[in-house]
């Protein structure tokens, strides 16, 4: 049965609801559905899927795009209603076309609502009948198909048989021929080839022996600092502190490394945004040329075209996700992104002098900024403050798999911390890879740790591990949650590329399902690494804010304590379109 049906307008504003249906959800599915789906950028979907307390809620949408309506059925999803598209598709039809932007009380679409329904559900009756009286003969025709079938195969087997009869050789000795490494390929090969394999691979083995009859030079080579060009070489390249056995006796001064590039603003250019512009109009008008006339094209960007819709739209976003992928964005955030943009723009009226190429872009740069914008606080500053006045540290929990800079990266909020003027505490709790401790003593000694009890900020360092590892993920989710820290970061690299979703989504699941809390902690913030190193293959960033719906807080860009920077979101959407 279905739970409810409801009509709105983008900006919120509820036009109407079914009065029959009447049924008082259990939860808040519609806000849920518009928090967590339509406004991330999620609404190419086919349907929606909502677990409250003592029900389970499927819903299922469609929009207008040129009114700017929303349409939205609720129903229990063990029933698996048919005929719910197909309401859809009605109602919007019927309402759209008494749709007054400045009227707001619908109450006469009550009586036209009845007669849709009990149309769509007719033909889902009738629909199923027919289904059920045509599974029946295909049974018959199943068999005899699979009778033919046989036959076919028994002639193809002796005509394969009477083939190998012909090479002259037995198919039993070509299942039984081996290679050399002494495995079984399943088909005969040429003597010639082989024996040229082997001779490659004589002369392989012959240097490889050569190489070693060599004898050992005497002396040591060692390996000498490289200089760059004419600057003077550095007289010291090794930083580490030379500790003595007990470790506690040694006065390390904190060294000045300079401001840190979190509070420097990043300046983006506006030049170089037109001349990128210029280059895409460019672009653009080349394949549209070569397609159309010079005066069909001039005539359809002047007019405009009545409504767009999906075949206009496919060549546009086949050409984004491309875009998309080669910057290194997970293929399936690319398509949902895809289908998200054609969703918000089908039915859309094409306004003059513009392009379907450039309309698209536009509105996946739109959504490409709402993915990437914070949607709530990330000054962990003012947090700090706030947590200070209430007497109680600000704990930051680092994880992540294996590798990927997190205690480097903790050094380097350390350091940003320490300038404005706040306490560290760092706590070591990666007690499997050798000289974890090491390392972080090494840093909290380099930035001179306040070790009193009285610490403003407690950055935890946890060990790397896969986000496959059961035991070790159990362990994690034990630990966030008994300490229930104020900020949870997980920290992941640049460089990935698909494995950002496995790692960030298996993460996040892993921590749910692990809790021994009904309310378990997620990841609150993302700490990108490795950012100096990928040029313009930024999209690990996108993939990582949409699977997880956590905010990029800092980034990585450099082995100093001053590289740690924001994330410039108007930097990261134009390298990503461009």
């Amino acid at each position: 049965m279905l739970e409810q049906l409801l009509i709105f307008t983008r900006g919120g504003l509820i036009l109407w609801t079914c009065k029959e249906l009447g049924n008082a959800l259990k939860g808040s599915p519609i806000d849920t559905l518009i928090r967590s789906c339509l406004l991330e950028e999620r609404s190419g979907a086919a349907s929606y899927n909502y677990d409250a307390p003592g029900a389970a809620y499927t819903l299922k949408w469609s929009f207008h795009n040129e009114l700017g309506l929303v349409f939205v059925a609720v129903y229990q999803r063990i029933l698996h209603l048919l005929y719910v598209d197909d309401l859809l598709v009605m109602v919007k039809r019927e309402f759209s076309e008494r749709y007054d932007s400045k009227r707001t009380d619908y109450g006469d679409f009550d009586e036209t609502f009845r007669q849709l329904r009990k149309e769509a559900e007719s033909r889902a009756e009738d629909l199923k009948k027919s289904k059920q009286m045509a599974g029946k003969p295909l049974n018959n025709s199943k068999k005899q198909g699979q009778v033919q079938n046989g036959g076919f195969e028994r002639v193809g087997k002796k005509k394969s048989e009477g083939n190998l009869a012909n090479d002259g050789e037995d198919g039993n000795n070509r299942k039984g021929h081996k290679l050399e490494n002494g495995h079984s390929n399943g088909y005969h090969v040429d003597s010639e080839i082989s024996k040229k394999l082997r001779a490659k691979g004589g002369k392989k083995t012959e240097t490889v022996v050569s190489k070693d009859s060599k004898p050992e030079s005497k002396k040591k080579i060692t390996k000498k600092n490289r200089v760059w060009d004419d600057s003077p070489p550095q007289a010291k390249l090794d930083f580490t502190d030379h500790v003595g056995e007990n470790g506690d006796n040694i006065e390390v001064v904190a060294a000045d490394h300079g401001e840190s590039m979190m509070d420097k603003e990043e300046i983006v250019s506006s030049e170089s945004e037109a001349e990128e512009d210029e280059e895409d109009v460019g672009k653009d008008n080349k394949p549209e040329t070569k397609k159309k006339g010079w005066f069909s094209s001039m005539f359809q960007s002047i007019a405009g075209k009545a409504n767009l819709e999906r075949p206009d739209l496919e060549p546009a976003l086949k050409a984004l996700k491309d875009r998309l992928m080669t910057k290194n964005v997970a293929e399936e955030i690319a398509e949902k992104l895809c289908e998200s943009v054609a969703a918000s723009l089908e039915g859309k009226k094409l306004a003059s002098f513009t392009r379907v190429s450039s309309t698209v872009q536009a509105a996946m740069e739109e959504a490409l900024v709402r993915i990437l914008t914070p949607r709530r606080s990330i000054d962990i500053l003012r947090d700090v403050h706030a947590a200070k006045e209430q007497r109680k540290p600000y704990v930051v929990v680092f994880v992540g798999v294996n590798g990927v800079g997190k205690s480097t990266n903790l050094a380097k909020v350390a350091y940003w911390l320490l300038q404005h003027k706040v306490s560290v505490m760092m706590a070591a709790c990666d007690t499997f890879r050798s000289g974890a401790v090491e390392q972080l003593r090494t840093h909290a000694r380099r930035l001179q740790e306040a070790t009193s009890n009285g610490s403003d900020v407690v950055l935890v360092d946890t060990a790397g591990r896969m986000q496959d590892n059961e035991p070790l993920m159990r362990a994690l989710s034990k630990l966030i949650n008994l300490n229930n820290p104020d900020l949870v970061l997980f920290v992941g690299e640049a460089l990935v590329g698909n494995d950002a979703v496995d790692q960030l989504s298996k993460f996040n699941q892993k921590l749910a399902d692990l809790s021994t809390t009904p309310n378990p902690r997620l990841i609150d913030g993302i700490l990108l690494t490795k950012f100096d190193t990928i040029d313009d293959k930024v999209g690990a960033a996108l993939s990582m804010v949409y699977i997880s719906g956590a905010p990029v807080m800092f980034v990585g860009c450099g082995q100093s304590y001053t590289d740690l920077k924001k994330l410039n979101v108007k930097s990261i959407v134009r390298t990503l379109l461009q």
